[in-house]
């Protein structure tokens, strides 16, 4: 299969390379020091579950110089999104674009410049980042897709892509409700991305201290009453599983987020914290708790640059 990784930090990064050790013909779109270090000596995945050196993966800032694909996995921070305006052109006929993207909202955005019939819905379930230009490091053993077709016209493409995945030994799943699986992820991620990040900590000391428990149960509270009020399925013991799961996370582990704040980059909070509190106010609802998180991050959210 032909594979575009439209972004190859650490969700693109990973999953585009153990793509491309499967025997698929995968192209990264990056930048910076990054693409500068993987032209010079590959990319390369750091994991528990299995280290990938690709020697000389195609990769360029430029998507025009990158072959057409069959599917193009879109994986940039929200604030570059209408850059899938670029990734239009190297869709094969039939060509599909999954995002990977944190948020609810990517698929509109996403669609508007390549047009809504080519856009799946996707959720990424993984801790890895770049750490240092050319290198991914994947934390802990979650490495997780799950995406779906939102019109019949893209189930075959779908299926192929799942195929693909499962080939190169990926945790794939092909789901029915994709709008709920991006409603699932963002009402945990939003809350446990704006808290980590606020309080400048790992999860570990969250889950362990009774206060800042209770405000990560709040912020998921939130959320999952936004969700509700918009139509999606999510179930009344959503709160209690997210709880549970975070419980089971390693203590290390550490959002994206802060990872990008640790780094003076740009901050995804706007269409996190900020998109719960934002799309509450419309709906009449109340979400003090990530209003109040996406306040205390919103003076770093453009970085140090």
């Amino acid at each position: 299969m032909r594979i575009v990784v439209f972004g190859a930090g650490g969700v693109g990064g990973y999953f585009g390379a153990r793509l491309a050790a499967a025997g698929n013909e995968v192209g990264f779109v990056a930048r910076g020091r990054h693409l500068e270090a993987i032209r010079a000596g590959g990319l390369r995945v750091r994991s528990a579950l299995g280290d990938i050196h690709l020697p000389a993966p195609a990769a360029s800032d430029d998507p025009g110089a990158l072959r057409r694909a069959d599917v193009v996995v879109f994986a940039v921070k929200l604030w570059d999104t209408e850059a899938a305006a670029a990734a239009r052109p190297l869709l094969t006929d039939g060509g599909i674009v999954i995002p990977f993207q944190n948020g609810v909202e990517s698929v509109e955005r996403i669609g508007a410049a390549t047009g809504a019939d080519g856009v799946l819905g996707g959720a990424a379930y993984i801790a890895a980042t770049i750490s240092e230009p050319g290198t991914i490091t994947h934390t802990g053993t979650m490495a997780r897709l799950r995406f779906g077709a939102l019109r019949p016209g893209q189930v075959g493409a779908a299926k192929a892509f799942h195929a693909a995945c499962v080939a190169a030994k990926i945790d794939a799943e092909l789901v029915a409700d994709v709008e709920r699986v991006l409603w699932e992820k963002f009402a945990f991620l939003a809350p446990m991305s704006g808290l980590t990040s606020a309080a400048r900590c790992s999860i570990g000391p969250i889950r362990a201290d009774p206060e800042m428990r209770d405000t990560l149960r709040l912020a998921i509270e939130e959320t999952w009453s936004l969700g509700r009020a918009r139509g999606v399925a999510l179930p009344d013991d959503f709160v209690a599983r997210q709880l549970a799961f975070a419980d089971g996370l390693p203590a290390q582990m550490k959002s994206s987020m802060l990872h990008d704040l640790e780094a003076g980059r740009r901050l995804e909070a706007p269409w996190l914290s900020g998109a719960v509190a934002r799309m509450s106010r419309a709906l009449g609802l109340s979400a003090p708790v990530n209003a109040t998180l996406y306040a205390a991050l919103k003076p770093f959210c453009e970085g140090r640059g």
